[in-house]
């Protein structure tokens, strides 16, 4: 055994020399491996030399440019929590952290769910058991703007014109929001023919003037937003606006 411990000894004695060399030609692996086993014997008295953490400084660098997230985020982790580490290395930690959470919003918003989550991997926030990940936030935003897109969809097959362009409203997620654009266009479209039939019957004395489209829409949105239902929304701001609901087939409208 005294054998044993005193060959463990010397080695422990060689690492700080070789780690050194390997720091100073700049072979930052076996400078981390030397590092690596000179702490595992620390037990032997001695503390890792400076040269250690300037080799994970580097290699962390490296992998950082290398966009090798995961790997330079986890060897800065543990500077950091080493004996060694700074203040200016923490620094450099919570600056990476937030360049990959900038970089995930910038390809959520433009519509790269798959990137997005990408991107906050390294930091174990794509995913959590309890839903609280951004990673997690993001992806109720993108199923709630899909599912609001393809409900306006099922409104404007159901010629349900004043609903699906509250379903259009609702939506906001830039990319999502030009997904309905054109589901939009046709929403407009269709309002605008009904008021356009409404004023040519006014001219025959069938049905008095309409509500105005852009008031009504604005007063409906305001209800909404206070958390009335679309059709108690749609109902009250027509009436707030003077106005009554009528059937025109399988449409409603707001006249006065």
């Amino acid at each position: 055994m005294a054998v044993g411990l005193g060959s463990v000894y010397w080695w422990e004695r060689q690492l700080p020399q070789r780690l050194e060399q390997a720091a100073a030609r700049g072979d930052l692996d076996a400078c981390l491996r030397y590092g690596e086993q000179l702490q595992a014997l620390r037990w032997l008295g001695d503390r890792a030399p400076g040269a250690q953490g300037e080799c994970r400084r580097r290699r962390a660098a490296q992998l950082w440019e290398q966009q090798r997230w995961a790997e330079a985020l986890q060897l800065q982790l543990q500077l950091v929590n080493s004996e060694i580490g700074t203040p200016e290395d923490r620094s450099l930690l919570d600056d990476w952290q937030q360049t990959l959470k900038r970089q995930a919003l910038e390809l959520f918003q433009a519509g790269d769910l798959d990137g997005s989550l990408a991107r906050l991997e390294p930091m174990g926030e794509h995913r959590r058991p309890d839903r609280s990940a951004l990673g997690d936030q993001l992806r109720q935003i993108w199923e709630r703007n899909r599912q609001g897109l393809e409900r306006s969809r099922r409104l404007v097959e159901e010629q349900r014109w004043w609903e699906a362009l509250d379903a259009l409203n609702r939506l906001d997620h830039p990319w999502w929001q030009q997904q309905g654009e054109a589901v939009r266009a046709q929403v407009k479209s269709n309002l605008n023919r009904l008021s356009e039939q409404e004023r040519q019957r006014d001219s025959h004395g069938e049905l008095r003037h309409s509500v105005p489209i852009e008031r009504l829409e604005a007063e409906v949105s305001r209800l909404i937003a206070e958390g009335m239902d679309d059709w108690a929304a749609f109902n009250k701001g027509c009436e707030a606006l003077g106005g009554r609901v009528v059937e025109l087939g399988p449409e409603s409208a707001c006249q006065r």
